[in-house]
């Protein structure tokens, strides 16, 4: 995240040690993409991981339910 923003947000002339307003703003926004996408991200595996638990419970309830005979 940190070099993929630096390259789009820093000037190829960068002669000051600190960032110009233009250059800090356009960091804000893109670490902030970066953050809520991770977030969705996050939210998306969240709900897989839930699904394939459930999946297997239910697999786990039916051999033993076929085992109970």
């Amino acid at each position: 995240m940190a070099s993929t923003c630096f390259e789009k947000c820093a000037s190829r002339k960068h002669k000051e040690n600190d960032l110009a307003l233009g250059e800090m703003s356009c960091t804000d926004r893109c670490v902030s993409k970066y953050l809520e996408a991770q977030e969705k991200v996050g939210v998306v595996l969240q709900k897989a991981n839930e699904a394939q638990m459930a999946q297997q419970q239910n697999l786990a309830d039916m051999q033993n339910a076929l085992g109970g005979r």
